[in-house]
């Protein structure tokens, strides 16, 4: 019997400790409903870029159609893979969209050149 007055008298407690954490609770949310919305902040300025910053930034196919346009005679797809480090099916894609809009053609097969 007092086994059970003692487990009682801990869940009694808890039962407190729970009520006192879910007025605590509500009162945080009733705060949030009464305080007014804060203004955004502006966007810092842009910092300017170095041409190492940009050179960081640039996408796959500007990757892709920057190894092109430097070649003299075009760029088979083995100079491609080397000087890009892309895998053959994002070097694939790159190659696909770059020719569907209009910026490289090919010259012969596996050789591309600039339009």
């Amino acid at each position: 019997m007092a086994n059970v007055k003692t487990q009682l008298a801990s869940i009694a407690k808890a039962l407190v400790d729970l009520s006192k954490r879910v007025e605590k609770v509500s009162q945080q949310v009733e705060n949030l409903k009464a305080a007014p919305a804060k203004k955004a902040k502006k966007a810092p300025a842009k910092k300017k870029t170095t041409p190492k910053a940009t050179a960081k930034k640039m996408t796959v196919l500007d990757r892709v159609y920057d190894v092109i346009r430097r070649s003299r005679n075009g760029a088979n797809i083995a100079k491609l893979r080397e000087k890009t480090q892309l895998e053959s099916r994002q070097l694939s894609n790159a190659l696909y969209k770059l020719t569907k809009k209009g910026k490289i053609k090919s010259k012969s097969r596996g050789v591309y050149i600039k339009s």
